[in-house]
């Protein structure tokens, strides 16, 4: 299945794009497509463990289970002053 996924902020420019796809296997979730995601991008590999992931339009965590098209956003984590 394909899988889109889009970068924001900074994780634009730690990736050099704004947006790109992976193929992934039937049923597999979204801790398998950030993984191979994190090896694509090494540079996104510090930020593992505070990046926030929504499918479509509702956060989700590692153990979603993608479908074909879905859109996956990876966002760093928020800050605030």
């Amino acid at each position: 299945m394909k899988i889109t996924i889009c970068f924001y902020s900074y994780f634009k420019e730690l990736t050099g794009c704004a947006q790109t796809s992976e193929e992934l296997a039937d049923g597999s979730k979204l801790g398998d497509l950030t993984a191979q995601v994190f090896a694509r991008f090494p540079k996104l590999s510090a930020m593992q463990k505070s990046t926030l992931f929504a499918v479509g339009v509702d956060y989700q965590n590692r153990d979603f289970v993608l479908r074909d098209g879905d859109e996956v956003s990876l966002f760093p984590p928020v800050q605030g002053g």
